[in-house]
């Protein structure tokens, strides 16, 4: 008996290894020494909180056990084998707790390593100096008690968002909590107002924790700069006793300039500044005062003070009293021939002088006595007083007006005798009369008309013009004067003097004339603007004479101008280019017949026709005068002599016109159809296309702007749209035309699908035929076929469950209204039905080899055989052995295949085609 196969040879020697690994495994265990170990070995814990810590022991019955540490305890859980403990409060910042068990006689022992952590709650700022000079060094510092580790730790110090300095701590041992960061910083200018703050960033990231952060309250740093020079101080070196005066003190090169303080004093009177910041500069301003009880010398003191520091400067300032002198007269307003006495006097110390005269000695008054005449109305009188304080001589001035009195009197100068004013603008008639107290003045029409409104604005109008009679009035008389007043005015023509229009008659003798008003009187001219040519006296009246005349009158006081339109009339008269003996009308057009007439006034036109009409026909005109029958737009003209007469109030004349008519190109559906069809293989006929018109239109057609090829027969490439376009000397019309070409039917195809079906499996015929108009599609099946499905345009046949009686020849037919044509394909059932048991052997894992190489040998004697599962072959893609060793999926079998693919032309002209059916 031959032994067993290699395969379950080979599972037979697994298994006896596999047994034998798990005994030297389980030896291994029992050799293992006993441990002890404590979870979490290493654990860091915020500081105050609590963990859980688990001992346990891998010894089967240990004596005892327990867990070490100085931490404070809050529960306890036990087992066999394990014990757990929950630890609270834990704030010492590195303790080691012990796991152990007593097992065996030995002492088994865990050791672990729990940390602290602390946040940086606290982050402190150390304060700012209230005020840092610039250009010096200050400190930062920060603090951060208590959090840690220190080596997890950073520190940053930042001016706003940005970071001046970093620092972290990585290296510093485990129990170091807390850490202190300090930077020198070089105050600027631009750090006023800054905020300076610290941020401290503890990072547990590593240990699995996350990043903690913390900053500081902001703290502002103001800093100043401020000069070591004294302020400027401007100020009276003298200031008199209850006089106003300004006072300034100024200070550059100080930062900021808006935070200095300044205190501006006068001896012990404390003034009130108004302080201006400009820039780096800052400027005091004051009025400074002193009453009489401060006189003699007082210091004026300015001090800046700014970040703790100041700045000092002053001057002295002497107080004196100097009141001004007194001017007086006896008689301010004297009448005329009086004598007035004029008084100066002034303090004790002062030194007086009147009209240039000083007095003998200081604090003596001075006078002066004059007989006042009419010269002296208005006279100014001026007293002086000069006083010494420290070493200036200081004067003061007083002035006083004496009025004298007297009669009125009326001059050329103040009020002429003549006036002469434009016509139009504003005018002020100025008639001033001399006289104390003033005068008043009057003048008005000797006659008792017009007044004139002395000393106003107004209107200057002719009627103003004219002998006035002015008076002038006052308490001491009165005084009267005739005066004249002439209005010039610019010239001016009018309507009537010269009018806008002229008519004039040819043949006729006249005169351009202009009358001008206006002062003084102007000079007229008129001259034609074509030509520049001045027309004098009178004129023999031609047609040239026609036109427009630029009239100008001048005189000093400016010049006018118009344009006067001479206008020269004249009796009709035809010319051929403006009104043809000979005219063609368009039909449709509704161009009338263009007559225009020469003539002034324009003529009125009319044309009657045609001869031998029984009642006139009025030809419609386009002229710009034409009769009333002759209006409107011609829609239909009657061909023939039309006479034309031309009227005005200066005669008539009449011409003769021959009138023809034409029309432009015109295509219908009647003369071109839009549509029209041909058959394929008839002989080719020009398109069916006409167009009425005269002259008699030329008709051309194309397709895309290409003519149609030259061809003896109808092609289906002749379908397509054409366009006709149809041309006389009047226009073009169009039409587009469709051709369609109609065909025969043809079977262009004629498929099975799949090419290879087993019995009881489907199988669909597919027909497509080309035709115009299109076919229609019809089968021929094998005597016995049923169960035949067709599609809703008869285009496919599908078998479902193929049988026997499916064999056969189908032929697909298409049928139009030119002829028919059919096609034939053959199905044919054939093979024989193969079945083939595979048996298998049950069994254990010893026999699962045996199984697999049973398999490997019944697949390879059913291929040599001849015998497979053709349904298994399709699916798997692959060409197996099918009825024949080695033979393809696609080999004939020996009882049965697919008909040769040649095609036989049926006797209707069809085509044979097979498909093989295959068993399964």
């Amino acid at each position: 008996m031959p032994g067993p196969s290699p395969g379950p040879r080979r599972a037979l020697l697994g298994l006896w290894v596999t047994v034998g690994l798990g005994i030297l495994g389980l030896s291994a265990v029992a050799q293992e020494p006993f441990w002890a170990d404590l979870q979490p070995r290493v654990a860091l814990v915020e500081r105050g909180g609590s963990l859980w810590l688990n001992c346990s022991t891998n010894c089967p019955r240990p004596e005892r056990g327990g867990l070490e540490t100085s931490l404070r305890r809050n529960g306890t859980q036990r087992g066999l084998r394990w014990l757990a403990r929950q630890l609270v409060d834990i704030r010492e910042p590195e303790t080691q707790p012990v796991c152990f068990f007593r097992c065996a006689r030995r002492t088994l022992q865990a050791r672990g390593l729990i940390r602290t952590f602390q946040r940086p709650d606290r982050v402190e700022l150390v304060p700012l100096p209230p005020w840092q000079p610039i250009g010096e060094n200050f400190t930062l510092s920060c603090r951060v008690p208590g959090a840690g580790p220190r080596g997890s730790l950073t520190l940053a110090l930042l001016r706003g968002t940005q970071e001046l300095i970093r620092r972290s701590f990585v290296g510093e041992p485990p129990r170091a909590r807390g850490a202190v960061l300090t930077a020198t910083v070089l105050a600027r200018r631009e750090d006023h107002g800054a905020n300076f703050s610290c941020r401290a960033e503890l990072d547990l990231r590593p240990h699995g924790l996350g990043l903690f952060e913390n900053s500081s309250a902001p703290r502002e740093l103001r800093t100043f700069a401020l000069p070591l020079d004294p302020p400027h101080l401007t100020a009276p070196r003298l200031l008199e006793v209850g006089a106003e005066s300004p006072v300034s003190c100024t200070l550059d090169g100080l930062f900021p300039a808006s935070e200095a303080e300044v205190y501006l004093a006068l001896g012990d009177q404390r003034l009130n500044p108004e302080v201006t910041p400009e820039g780096d500069a800052l400027r005091a301003t004051a009025i400074a005062t002193a009453g009489e009880e401060r006189e003699g010398i007082r210091q004026l003191v300015c001090n800046v003070t700014l970040g703790g520091e100041s700045r000092e400067a002053w001057e002295n300032v002497t107080v004196y009293s100097f009141p001004a002198p007194l001017l007086t007269l006896s008689d301010p307003n004297a009448p005329e021939g009086k004598v007035v006495t004029v008084t100066c006097s002034g303090g004790a110390q002062a030194l007086v002088t009147l009209e240039g005269i000083p007095a003998a000695v200081p604090g003596q008054p001075v006078q002066l006595q004059i007989n006042v005449t009419e010269d002296d109305d208005k006279r100014d009188f001026f007293c002086g007083a000069t006083l010494e304080v420290d070493g200036e001589t200081l004067s003061k001035n007083q002035s006083a007006t004496l009025r004298v009195l007297y009669a009125p009197r009326l001059d050329d100068s103040g009020c002429p005798r003549s006036w002469t004013w434009p016509e139009g603008p504003e005018q002020s008639l100025r008639c001033e009369a001399r006289g104390n107290p003033a005068p008043s003045v009057h003048c008005a029409r000797p006659d008792g008309g017009a007044v004139l409104a002395l000393g106003l604005l107004g209107p200057v109008t002719r009627a103003l013009a004219g002998v006035y009679r002015c008076t002038a009035a006052n308490a001491q008389g009165r005084a009267v004067k005739d005066v004249m007043l002439t209005v010039e005015y610019a010239p001016a023509l009018d309507s009537v003097g010269c009018p806008e229009r002229i008519t004039w008659l040819e043949g006729t003798v006249a005169s351009l004339s202009c009358v001008a008003h206006g002062v003084p009187p102007p000079d007229v001219s008129c001259e034609r603007t074509s030509k520049a040519e001045i027309i004098e006296g009178f004129q023999q009246v031609t047609r040239e004479h026609a036109g427009i005349y630029r009239c100008e009158a001048t005189n000093p006081r400016g010049s006018a101008a118009k344009n006067v339109v001479i206008t020269v009339e004249y009796g009709p008269s035809f010319e051929e280019l403006s009104c043809p003996s000979n005219w063609t009308w368009v039909e449709g057009s509704g161009k009338p017949f263009s007559c225009e007439v020469d003539g002034k006034p324009e003529p009125r036109v009319e044309c009657i026709g045609p001869e031998g009409a029984s009642e006139g026909v009025a030809l419609p005109l386009a002229s710009s005068n034409p009769g009333p029958r002759n209006t409107g737009n011609p829609k239909k003209l009657t061909p023939g002599v039309y006479l034309c007469n031309a009227t005005n109030r200066h005669g008539s004349t009449v011409k003769t016109v021959v009138v023809s008519a034409e029309s432009p190109p015109q295509m219908d559906e009647a003369s071109c159809p839009s549509h029209q069809t041909w058959l394929e293989g008839t002989q080719v006929t020009a398109l069916a296309c006409a167009a009425r018109g005269r002259p008699s239109p030329r008709v051309r057609c194309s397709r895309n702007g290409a003519a149609r090829p030259e061809r003896l027969r109808v092609s289906r490439e002749d379908a397509g749209t054409y366009q006709c376009v149809a041309t006389n000397a009047h226009g073009t019309d169009s039409r587009t035309v469709t051709v369609g070409v109609e065909y025969r039917p043809v079977v262009a195809e004629l498929a099975a699908s799949p090419p290879s079906v087993r019995p009881g499996g489907n199988f669909t015929l597919t027909c497509r035929a080309e035709a115009w108009p299109p076919a229609q599609i019809s089968w021929r099946a094998p005597p016995g076929a049923l169960n035949l499905g067709l599609s809703s345009n008869n285009s496919t046949l599908s078998v479902a469950g193929a049988v026997g009686s499916h064999g056969g020849e189908y032929e697909c037919a298409a049928t139009n209204a030119h002829g028919r044509h059919a096609r034939r394909i053959t199905v044919r059932v054939a093979g024989p039905w193969l079945w083939i048991a595979v048996g298998g052997a049950a069994g254990g894992a010893v026999l699962l080899a045996a199984g697999a190489g049973l398999a490997f040998y019944v697949q390879s004697t059913a291929c040599k055989k001849g015998e497979y599962n053709v349904q298994e072959a399709e699916s798997s893609g692959e060409a197996v052995c099918l009825n024949g060793a080695g033979a393809g999926a696609g080999g004939a079998g020996a009882d049965g295949g697919a008909e040769s693919g040649g095609a036989a032309e049926s006797p209707d002209g069809g085509e044979v085609f097979s498909i093989q059916l295959t068993s399964a």
